[in-house]
């Protein structure tokens, strides 16, 4: 293994024509190590962390504190993507709470090629043996016309079968418990998988199984979970040949869950996991959980091959009182746009096949399958009153234009951009947080064969405290001669004023480091998508 990876890295500096020198210490997905900030230069000020917001005021503090504003980044069409693993949210049509008409074109123009559709037994079937697939085939031809992958979630019940359902949504009603409501749900899986498994390949059972809000009655029962899967696979696999499988759906990340499924033969019937990890701080032991899901869908596979992983649901409110998850916390549209690019970045540092974001638009009077509740689930990219975009739909669009499936997740730039780190041991090695220290991510890519580097300072966005500096040199890196900095919070690309450490490593002296992404990058690797930059006073 240390063999293959010397070579390949031997090759990665041969093909962007540098010398790799020794690791820095620092790498891509290890949090814990301080940042050693570095002090201020002439003209540079702190900064609290909000007022890094996108804004004309935060973009004038970037050109003072890094240097001149040379461009803007654009979004790209879906239609001009050819493949990405970003998707997003459309569930809760299965209750009309939303008009989808009106997403479409805001859809296409993200830029993402995938996105999630609840099925909705009960708004399919009101009538018994009589299927009304209309709504949901439109649904699916205009996804796709715009370039978008629609893949399904297979849900929920129906009152026709499960009457104590308290609304007609039935909501998390599970009809396993019931061996005709069982047999109703595989003919509607049937009907379905015959009428549009031709446009739709990627089909995932169920949602949420192992949470009592949507598995009832009674309690969770990973061994129920596992026959209720493997009934449904068996009609998905007779009806589409080459269907793609998704079990799980889970709620967070629980791994005894995981491991009964294993146990009860999950991986016989499914062919690949999703999950759903909400948490206010992405990062918070997302890697180290994501390892150890990693090992053990290895050990309980065929062959021992890798399960891939999906990320199929996860979003963050833009607003207070919010219905749904995250609720609790302090959010806005800034800090929920610098969350989105915290949680879908860090999926695409950590390579899942697929990351979606939660939702579209909000979720006026949201139902959760007891009828609507008067509140709104706030974390839609548009705004549920006038489908208007939100910071973060812009945030998104930039994302998926500049980290589409054309570029390339490289671990071994990692050691080549190093920040200067304080709270290591003698050894390099991680000694925790202190309590003045600052963890950061760091990682490299690959885009049109030039190196480019995302960082970010990891701190909850909901107690947000001031913007940290540090020392940050390019090692081995010759061919990086323009060097810029793109904010993704605002689309603004700035040069960056740096001095030459030596004849292979270009040093920047005090780069702000805020609590978001932000890319570093060569302007040769961006200039396909740069754009002049508009005029900013002052």
């Amino acid at each position: 293994m240390v063999h293959h990876q010397v070579n390949r890295r031997t090759f990665l500096a041969q093909a962007v024509g540098a010398t790799l020198l020794g690791s820095s210490g620092i790498h891509a997905v290890s949090l814990g190590r301080g940042i050693d900030e570095s002090p201020l230069q002439p003209g540079q000020n702190a900064v609290a962390s909000d007022f890094l917001d996108g804004s004309t005021e935060a973009t004038r503090w970037w050109e003072r504190n890094v240097g001149p504003l040379v461009g803007r980044i654009k979004g790209r069409h879906s239609r001009e993507i050819a493949r990405s693993p970003f998707s997003v949210g459309m569930e809760t049509l299965d209750r009309s709470m939303y008009d989808p008409q009106r997403v479409y074109r805001p859809l296409g123009e993200l830029g993402v090629k995938w996105a999630r559709l609840q099925t909705g037994w009960a708004r399919c079937e009101t009538s018994p043996g009589v299927y009304d697939f209309g709504w949901l085939e439109s649904v699916v031809d205009a996804v796709r016309a715009e370039g978008v992958t629609p893949w399904f979630n297979l849900g929920y019940g129906n009152k026709l079968y499960i009457p104590e359902a308290p609304d007609v949504s039935a909501v998390g009603w599970v009809p396993i418990h019931k061996p005709e409501a069982q047999k109703a749900w595989l003919r509607f899986v049937g009907a379905l998988a015959a009428r549009l498994g031709d446009r739709v390949k990627h089909w995932e059972i169920w949602n949420e199984p192992n949470i009592k809000n949507f598995w009832k009655p009674g309690d969770p029962s990973p061994e129920l979970y596992c026959r209720f899967v493997a009934e449904t696979s068996q009609v998905l696999r007779q009806t589409i040949p080459d269907v793609v499988i998704i079990g799980g759906a889970l709620a967070g990340m629980p791994t005894d869950y995981l491991r009964q499924l294993l146990a009860h033969g999950i991986l016989d019937h499914v062919d690949r996991i999703s999950y759903h990890p909400y948490r206010p701080v992405p990062e918070d032991g997302y890697r180290e959980t994501l390892t150890t899901w990693r090992t053990i869908l290895r050990q309980n596979s065929p062959g021992g091959k890798d399960v891939p992983l999906w990320q199929g649901e996860n979003g963050c409110p833009s607003r207070p009182g919010s219905a749904g998850a995250l609720s609790q916390y302090d959010w806005t549209e800034t800090r929920q746009a610098k969350w989105l690019l915290r949680r879908m970045l860090y999926d695409r540092v950590l390579e899942l096949e697929l990351t979606s974001y939660f939702h579209i638009v909000d979720l006026v009077n949201y139902n959760w399958g007891t009828g609507p509740s008067g509140k709104t689930n706030f974390k839609g990219l548009l705004r549920g009153e006038d489908y208007s975009p939100k910071p973060a739909y812009y945030a998104y669009q930039r994302l998926c234009a500049l980290f589409d499936g054309e570029t390339r997740r490289e671990p071994a730039l990692d050691d080549m951009l190093a920040v200067a780190s304080a709270t290591t041991s003698g050894e390099g090695r991680p000694t925790g947080k202190t309590s003045d220290a600052r963890t950061c991510v760091i990682a490299g890519f690959l885009r049109k064969d030039r190196p480019l580097w995302v960082l970010w300072s990891v701190e909850p966005l909901h107690t947000p405290g001031h913007v940290p500096r540090a020392e940050v040199e390019l090692r081995g890196v010759p061919n990086v001669n323009s060097p810029v900095l793109i904010d993704l919070l605002s689309g603004c690309v700035f040069a960056v004023d740096h001095r030459a450490g030596n004849s292979t490593a270009l040093r920047i002296p005090s780069l702000p480091i805020p609590d978001y992404p932000v890319v570093i990058a060569d302007g040769e690797a961006i200039r396909d998508l740069m754009i002049n930059p508009v005029q900013v006073n002052g």
